[in-house]
């Protein structure tokens, strides 16, 4: 019921916003809007402001919305009110109506960005767990304890790494973009862990790494990524949480609260550490998990178990699991802007996420990226649920990353996106003629091919995240 919830209000706030962009310069360029309607097909609910002649609805398929406007190419005219009519405003203003609602959504994403950036979110604290064993971060030189202060691509000033999430936005961005990130960090000290803490000491000097994201030629963002990079996520204490029955850690004793300190003759620091120890207990000849003796600590007493994995496959590789959640919270900052800094911060993220979005559409176009990284209706559903249920804070920024996406898809150059009709006023502006008719068809009909084309892969894409 939540996820249905988040997801029409996602709907109908991002749908009204756009519309309403569309809308308010219209009126402001003197064109009279006959109706404005959230959804198609039958209106379900009607409503006229006094002393106004449009007609707001609320129509029966919630997955869009339009505003229709007296324009001569759709139905006869009053002479009296052909200053009114859309077609016969200048260039300037019938662009500047098109280009509103992608605007519209690009500045509510500004807002959203900076409420949560004044509001402040409690976010993992930028420490490094042990990295993927051969992996780009361990050939760096990390080793997993390190708190990582500062960030910036090649060519690019440093700034400030206030959180994990920080951190993995920058490595997404460097690793679609075919990017190096230079990274700036205070090295591992001594690591105190209890029951219920796990603090990092950080001491010495700081240090300078380079990861070499432009090597990986990535295609798609998925965990694969980040085991290629290294950095799975955050420090955190090589705890035992829940404990499914049946599993490998149920048939060796294993209990919800249990701190693992050694597995074998190798000393466990860290949840992340754990997890990949325990993946790579899978031999390659015959792919059976081998039996490892593990010291715990349980209610301040030390005991040994024997764990004995049992064999999944990630993909087509196989790895050793063992039925129960590994690691625990990692600690936890809270990142919070003020009035300009946040405002800024926006401005920022907005600017990012569209250059990103438009580059990897851009890559998918040409084949360099992997076209499963397009969404459909059931994905921002499912994300839509799961943002809510962390809270207000995560749900404004699942709200801005689809206004963003919003805007920057229909500014793309297809006759049936407002991108289509700014390419149809670019020739007018160029020849100081409008296209014709047949060719104005022949665009629109394949445009709105090349749409649903991507409609039924984003689909698709869809029903295999959720099935797969």
């Amino acid at each position: 019921m939540l996820t249905l919830l988040a997801f029409v209000v996602a709907l109908g706030l991002l749908i009204t916003i756009h519309e309403y962009g569309h809308y308010r310069v219209a009126v402001a360029c003197g064109v009279k809007v006959l109706k404005f309607s959230i959804g198609f097909g039958k209106p379900l609910y009607t409503w006229r402001c006094a002393g106004k002649p449009t007609e707001f609805s609320i129509s029966a398929l919630p997955l869009g919305g339009y505003v229709k406007m007296l324009d001569e190419r759709e139905g006869p005219v009053d002479e009296a009110e052909r200053h009114l009519a859309f077609n016969t405003k200048p260039l300037r203003s019938r662009a500047a109506v098109v280009v509103a609602g992608p605007i519209a959504n690009l500045l509510l994403a500004v807002l959203l960005y900076s409420v949560v950036n004044w509001g402040g979110m409690q976010e993992p604290k930028a420490v490094l767990a042990a990295p993927v064993p051969d992996s780009m971060a361990a050939r760096a030189g990390l080793v997993g304890g390190e708190r990582v202060t500062q960030a910036a691509f090649d060519g690019e000033a440093l700034e400030a790494i206030r959180s994990f999430t920080d951190l993995r936005w920058r490595l997404t961005q460097g690793a679609l973009t075919g990017q190096d990130l230079r990274l700036v960090v205070a090295p591992a000290g001594p690591v105190i862990q209890s029951h219920d803490r796990q603090e990092e000491t950080n001491q010495g000097p700081t240090k300078e790494l380079v990861l070499p994201l432009s090597q990986l030629n990535a295609t798609e963002v998925d965990a694969r990524l980040f085991r290629s990079v290294g950095l799975m996520g955050p420090l955190t204490q090589p705890l035992v949480g829940e404990v499914m029955a049946g599993g490998a850690a149920a048939k060796a004793g294993l209990q919800a609260g249990d701190v693992v300190r050694r597995m074998g003759d190798q000393r466990v620091t860290d949840g992340q550490q754990l997890r990949e120890m325990i993946r790579a207990t899978v031999t390659q000849v015959g792919q059976l998990a081998l039996p490892q003796a593990w010291q715990i600590e349980r209610a301040g007493q030390n005991l040994t178990l024997t764990v004995t994995p049992q064999v999944q496959l990630d993909g087509d590789v196989p790895v050793g699991k063992i039925g129960a959640y590994v690691g625990s919270a990692p600690a936890m900052v809270s990142v919070r802007y003020g009035l300009m800094d946040g405002f800024w911060g926006g401005i920022v993220k907005t600017w990012d996420v569209s250059s990103l979005t438009l580059q990897m559409m851009g890559k998918m176009l040409v084949g360099e990226a992997s076209l499963k990284n397009l969404s459909g209706p059931l994905t921002i559903a499912d994300y839509a649920g799961k943002s809510a249920t962390l809270g207000w804070a995560s749900y404004l920024m699942f709200l801005a990353l689809i206004s963003v996406s919003l805007g920057v898809l229909n500014l793309l150059p297809l006759p049936v996106l407002d991108g289509g009709h700014l390419m149809y006023y670019l020739w007018e502006a160029a020849t100081g003629r409008s296209i014709s008719e047949i060719w104005m068809e022949r665009l629109h009909r394949g445009g709105l091919a090349i749409l649903l084309m991507m409609m039924a892969i984003a689909l698709f894409n869809d029903l295999q995240r959720l099935l797969g």
